[in-house]
C-alpha cells in the first residue's frame, strides 16, 4: 500500500521557544490535518493544563482544520519515570499518564505516548521491568475506561536501560496484555539498535500504530538530510508493509532548530515528498 504526504502529522517539536498558536497557523498553512502534540513546558505542560484549557486547544486547533492526534507528554528529560525504584516519583508518574488520558480525551486525541523509564544501572534489571509493566498496564487501563489507545516507544541505551529494540519492545507489550496498548516505531531509536522497519513489523505486526520519522547520525532527532539515515528506505519498508497510520517528524536534536521550526519542517516535508514512491 502506499503511503501518503497526509500521514505526516504537524508537531510543536521545536516550537517550544514561540507561541502555540504560530505552531498551529505553521501547521495549517503547510497542509497538516493531524497534530502530534509535544506535552511540554511552557506551551502544555500537563500537570498544569486544565480540562477547559485543553478544550481551547481543541477548538484553536479545529479552527484551522487541525485534528489532535496523539499526545506525548515530555517524559525524558522531565521527572517522569514510571520505572523509578522511589515510590514517591513512580506514584507521580503514574498519576501524571493518568492525567495525561484525561487530557487525550479533552483534546479529541486518539494516542497517547508512553516511554518505559528506566531502574537504577545497578540493580536487577528485572525489578524495574516489572515496575515499569504494572505502571503502563495501569495507565493503559485507565487509559481504556477513557476512549484512548497509548503507544509505548523504545528509548535509546542511553534514555532507558529496559526496553531499546524491537524485540524487547514486543515482550513487553505481549506481557501486559492490554488491548489499547500498541507501539511506536521510533527511526532514530531503531537505528540505533542496529534494527530495520521489517524488525519492528516482523516483531510486532499492525501492533506498530505510530512513527516518529527523523533523521541521525544514526541518533540525534535531525531533519531529514542533516543525518545519514535512509529515508527512501524506511518510506519503501512502511508501505511494503502496509502501514497506514501517522508519522511524525520529531525535531529536537539540533538546538538552532528553535530559532526556525518551520524552515526545518518545510525541508522535512519536502524529503518526504522527494523519497515517496511515484
Amino acid at each position: 500500500m502506499a503511503l501518503s504526504l497526509r500521514q505526516i502529522t504537524g508537531s510543536n517539536f521545536s516550537y517550544q521557544h514561540l507561541p502555540f498558536d504560530r505552531f498551529l497557523d505553521d501547521a495549517a498553512d503547510l497542509g497538516r490535518e493531524q497534530l502530534e502534540l509535544w506535552g511540554v513546558a511552557p506551551q502544555l505542560h500537563v500537570p498544569r493544563l486544565s480540562n477547559a484549557e485543553a478544550r481551547a486547544v481543541r477548538r484553536a486547533a479545529e479552527s484551522r482544520g487541525l485534528a489532535v492526534r496523539c499526545l506525548t507528554p515530555e517524559q525524558v528529560m522531565y521527572p517522569v519515570n514510571v520505572a523509578s525504584p522511589v515510590p514517591w516519583l513512580r506514584e507521580g508518574s503514574i498519576a501524571t499518564f493518568r492525567r495525561a488520558a484525561e487530557l487525550c480525551a479533552e483534546l479529541g486525541a486518539e494516542l497517547l505516548l508512553l516511554t518505559p523509564g528506566r531502574g537504577f544501572e545497578d540493580e536487577p534489571v528485572d525489578a524495574a521491568w516489572r515496575r515499569s509493566a504494572d505502571a503502563i498496564g495501569e495507565i493503559a487501563a485507565y487509559a481504556g475506561t477513557l476512549g484512548v489507545t497509548c503507544v509505548l516507544e523504545a528509548l535509546q541505551r542511553v534514555e532507558s536501560n529496559l526496553v531499546n529494540d524491537s524485540r524487547a519492545l514486543a515482550r513487553m507489550i505481549g506481557e501486559i496484555g492490554a488491548p489499547n496498548l500498541g507501539a511506536v516505531l521510533d527511526t532514530v531509536a531503531m537505528a540505533a539498535a542496529g534494527e530495520t522497519v521489517d524488525d519492528y513489523f516482523d516483531a510486532l505486526g499492525d501492533r506498530v500504530r505510530h512513527v516518529h520519522l527523523i533523521d541521525g547520525r544514526p541518533t540525534g532527532h535531525l531533519v531529514w538530510g542533516d543525518g545519514e539515515l535512509p529515508l527512501e528506505d524506511y518510506l519503501a519498508a512502511l508501505g511494503r508493509r502496509g502501514y497506514r497510520g501517522h508519522m511524525t517528524f520529531e525535531l529536537f536534536g539540533d538546538g538552532t532548530y528553535a530559532f526556525a521550526p518551520r524552515a526545518a519542517v518545510e525541508r522535512c516535508l519536502t524529503a518526504v515528498r522527494t523519497a515517496l514512491p511515484a
